[in-house]
This record gives C-alpha cells, structure tokens and sequence, in this order.
C-alpha cells in the first residue's frame, strides 16, 4: 500500500505531510460525528442532549487516544522493562475513551431530562464507522498486518510494507474493516428500522468474538501480555461477557425509565413527544 507522505514540508528539522492514514483516521472520525449527531436528530433526542452527545464523543476521543497509547507502552514495559510510547491499541482506546465518556455523562446529567440508556443503543454505531475507517488507513500504513506471505504475489495477499519490510501479507486490516463497516449497517438498521434497543450488548459480542479470531492471523508486533493470548485476546474474552451483563443492566434501566414515563409522560426523551410516538 502506501505508507509514505502524499507531499511533505520541513520545519525545525522534522518533517510533517498528510498521510492517506492520518486522512482515513480524519474521515472516520468526521463520520462518527455525523452519525452521533444524525442519528440523535432522526430518534427525536432533546437537542441539548444530543449537542452534549456530540461534544463528549470530542473528548471521549481525545482523551481515547491518549489511552490508546499509554496501554500500548503498558504492553511494551511488560515485554521489555522499557515504558516508552510507541503505536496505539484500539480497545485501550475504547476503555480509555468510554471511561471518559461515562464520567462526563454522570457529572453534567442532571442539566438534561434524557436516560442514558435511552442513547446508548447508537453509540456504537458512531465507533464502528470510525474504525472502520481507522483500519482501512491501517491497511494504508501497513500496521496490524497478518500473516507475511513473501516477496513474491500469493493468492489473497496484498503487498505492503509490514513488519517484515515490504512483501504480501494477509490483508486483516480489510477484513476486519470489511466487518465493522457491515456491522454498522447492521445495528444502524436494527435501531433505527426495529427500534432495537441493545445496540451495545451486540457490538461487544461480536466485536469481541471477531477480534479475538482474528488475532490468530495477525503477525504484527503487538507485545505479549498473559500467556499465549495477545493483549487484544485477552481484553477480547473480557467483551463477550461484558456484552451479556450491560445486555441485563440495560434492560433493567430501559423498564425503570419506562415507569418513570408511565407517571409524567413528559418526560419523554426530555422533550415533547413526536408525531410518530402520540
């Protein structure tokens, strides 16, 4: 694929240039705004409560980044005795950004007349078509390869230049992308056609199960962290039961709000009730 600068300039001695990775990560994040601010409008959400939606998934990512690259120092300490940052780790971006995004739904929710879990069932659409993107750019940059096949052209390679210098490798980067970006219309269909109210619950699951196999191709150097499972295993077995409980959880909170809208039915979704819900 293509690693290297589209164009590139130098200031102070270091040299900067767009990426058609930075460029992917750029358009799925631009896409996952869209998606949390769009989907919030089309479901009938308090404005206020969808704005303050899309400003926290700002910061969630922000401070997801940040997380994404302090667990991959984590794995490199472990593997070396040396905490250096060096690469990033999706799912200790997703711990680090869904952690910051909780604390600033706990502490500013009082201002809005909206439930959690009445949202949260479209989240993950948002983090689906941004990593979607994010790996497609993977692919781009060569990261998170699979299996090298060589220098010379086998059947489902691509050529890219891995950790194993330029040569074909397994493409898991469009796989997985192939998957996300499926799994996207999958719950965006489901919540917004079937009113499916568990979007979350099925994203672990699955993104779970997916990752966890297709680590098993992966050739990458990731570091090692317990046993034989590779950080991404390990946190991947803990998503398949996280999915059932926050399944339970959400449940219990989505009849508790019911209740709740049973006795002041103005309090629907903090705002008045739309044509379709009358």
């Amino acid at each position: 694929m293509y690693p290297d600068y589209l164009f590139k300039f130098t200031v102070g001695g270091h040299t900067y240039g767009p990426t058609l990775y930075g460029i992917m990560i750029a358009i799925g994040l631009l896409a996952c705004f869209f998606v949390l601010f769009k989907y919030g409008k089309i479901l009938h959400y308090n404005p206020d409560f969808v704005d303050f939606i899309f400003y926290d998934g700002i910061a969630s990512i922000i401070v997801g980044f940040g997380f994404a690259a302090l667990f991959q120092a984590f794995y490199n300490f472990i593997e070396t005795g040396v905490f250096e940052f060096g690469g990033i780790t999706f799912l200790g971006g997703l711990i680090g950004g869904a952690g910051c995004f909780l604390l600033l739904y706990f502490i500013f929710r009082k201002k809005y007349n909206t439930r959690l879990c009445e949202v949260i069932t479209y989240l993950p659409c948002g983090i689906l078509i941004a990593h979607a993107f994010g790996r497609i750019g993977c692919l781009c940059a060569g990261c998170c390869h699979g299996t090298y096949l060589g220098t010379e052209y086998v059947v489902g390679g691509i050529r890219m230049k891995g950790d194993f210098g330029w040569g074909y490798y397994v493409p898991t980067q469009l796989y997985e992308a192939l998957f996300l970006f499926i799994m996207f219309g999958v719950i965006s269909y489901l919540v917004l056609k079937r009113n499916f109210k568990h979007g979350l619950s099925l994203y672990l699951l699955t993104y779970g199960i997916f990752r966890f196999v297709i680590e098993f191709l992966r050739a990458d150097h990731r570091g090692e962290f317990v046993g034989a499972l590779s950080p991404s295993q390990f946190w991947s077995l803990i998503m398949i039961p996280l999915a059932v409980g926050v399944y339970f959880l959400h449940n219990y909170f989505l009849k508790k709000r019911a209740e709740e809208l049973q006795k002041d039915p103005t309090g629907f979704n903090g705002a008045k009730k739309s044509e379709k819900s009358k």
